[in-house]
């Protein structure tokens, strides 16, 4: 009676395991796919980089023009604008 107990516990848990990762791991593929995900997005992130361990500078587009700008803990500032 108990072996056949932990002899289920052996063989099901891991299925189960298994089955759980692969559904996260289909959900995070399938995710960008999503009807909620579609359409244009006016602002792009363009590139990002990291000036300091709170600083990072990023390039945005919007509209067609490109702007850079300063990201920290302070806000965001405006650095330059570009076509």
């Amino acid at each position: 009676m108990m072996w056949s107990y932990i002899l289920k516990l052996v063989i099901l848990l891991p299925l189960v395991c298994g089955l759980l990762i692969g559904c996260l791991y289909l959900w995070r593929k399938l995710e960008t796919r999503m009807p909620g995900n579609q359409g244009e997005k006016m602002l792009k992130v363009r590139e990002t980089m990291m000036i300091s361990p709170g600083t990072r500078l990023a390039v945005l587009e919007f509209e067609g023009r490109k702007l850079l700008v300063s990201v920290s803990r302070g806000g965001v500032a405006l650095i330059d604008k570009g076509e």
